[in-house]
């Protein structure tokens, strides 16, 4: 039997985890799975693991308020000795881009300890945008022992920076997993309409809006909203529901400017359920999140991503998404097309995601199960 550590700490980093959790539960026969919560992000993490039903063995707790690069990265390296030394994991599973990501790569690599990176291969090519996650994941590929991309677009990043091609997989993005499963779970429930109901919108037309990269605070995010009240002005028929991460970067500006506007719903970030309803009800996204530039697609709804570089450039090339930075002008602009124009809408709606087919952790963990095989074998020769 093989021990698997699997590292989050954020919000997506357990929406993405929870379809490889699922299916190395089910391999109970080959795999000892081991949680670890870094706990960066207490209230959102703990309401997602709640909804996935994950229950982290340890959890490093490492929150503070207004907390910085320096702390996350610094406190979940310290901290990691102790863990990978108790567990002895055979591998150790991270996801994404973030510093605490990093950080148990890191941890693990000094160790020697294997690392499987889910969602590997993402490139802007712009180490500040986005800010730190850029340099996070070109750290961990290499590092990492698989690499499992969710694209061939990223599988070619990797090749061409000369990453190990027997490390690289390309399996879909666990992403989808997630989605495709919690449409199912609300659509049996009866329940894809209750959470959108609970808001009690008095338009047909709704734009789902999140932000919170740390490139846009300030003057970014300012404009940001300056865009989203002149379209609550001039679209009356259309509301908008603002999803504010806690954060007192984002949280503040946005409140400041915008809670005052009838049509205009700031909410708390909601549990995945509740957010997939929205994302489903919406009529289109503005957002400068890399999961909702995934999900959007399978979901047949246009998104305008407010950064000026992308690493899913395939949601762009499809023309399921459209950079539109955050400058206020533009992004009006261009929403206002999306709620004017019917053709332009329909040309933005994919038939089929370039982010993959629901599959993405079968593959993964079929792939760990025959690297951690050969390894076996190779140790006992």
């Amino acid at each position: 039997m093989f021990t698997a550590l699997l590292v989050f700490g954020t919000r997506p980093e357990v929406v993405k985890l929870a379809p490889v959790h699922r299916e190395l539960s089910a391999g109970s026969d080959k795999f000892r799975l081991v949680c670890c919560s870094t706990g960066q992000h207490r209230e959102l993490l703990d309401q997602m693991l709640r909804v996935f039903e994950i229950q982290p063995d340890l959890d490093l707790d490492i929150i503070k308020h207004n907390q910085g690069l320096f702390h996350l990265t610094s406190s979940v390296l310290g901290r990691m000795e102790g863990v990978l030394n108790t567990v002895q994991p055979d591998v150790t599973i991270v996801q994404g881009d973030t510093s605490s990501a990093f950080a148990a790569a890191l941890g693990s690599f000094y160790c020697r300890i294997p690392v499987a990176h889910v969602e590997a291969g993402l490139r802007s090519y712009d180490k500040f945008q986005p800010f730190p996650e850029e340099m996070n994941r070109v750290f961990i590929s290499r590092i990492a022992a698989l690499n499992f991309c969710p694209t061939q677009g990223a599988a070619h990043n990797l090749a061409q920076e000369r990453v190990d091609p027997s490390s690289i997989f390309v399996t879909g993005n666990t992403v989808i997993d997630a989605l495709f499963q919690t449409l199912e779970r609300l659509s049996r429930a009866g329940e894809l309409q209750k959470y959108v109901d609970e808001l009690k919108l008095t338009t047909e037309r709704m734009i789902l809006v999140t932000g919170h990269r740390r490139e846009n605070f300030g003057r970014g995010l300012e404009s940001v909203s300056q865009a989203l009240l002149d379209l609550a002005r001039s679209f009356t028929d259309t509301s908008i529901v603002y999803s504010v991460h806690p954060n007192p970067n984002v949280r503040g500006p946005v409140e400041a400017m915008l809670s005052g506007h009838e049509r205009i719903k700031i909410i708390s970030p909601p549990d995945y359920l509740r957010f997939v309803s929205l994302m489903q009800r919406s009529y289109f996204l503005i957002t400068d999140s890399g999961g909702i530039q995934e999900e959007a697609p399978s979901l047949k709804k246009p998104v305008l991503v407010t950064r000026s570089v992308t690493e899913r450039p395939e949601a762009v090339e499809c023309g399921a998404a459209k950079l539109v930075g955050t400058d206020r002008r533009r992004i009006v602009e261009e929403a206002a097309r999306l709620l004017k124009d019917s053709d332009h809408y329909a040309s933005m709606i994919v038939p089929e995601s370039p982010f993959g087919d629901g599959r993405a952790a079968q593959r993964i963990v079929k792939e760990l199960e025959v690297f951690l095989e050969n390894r076996q074998g190779e140790t006992t020769t």
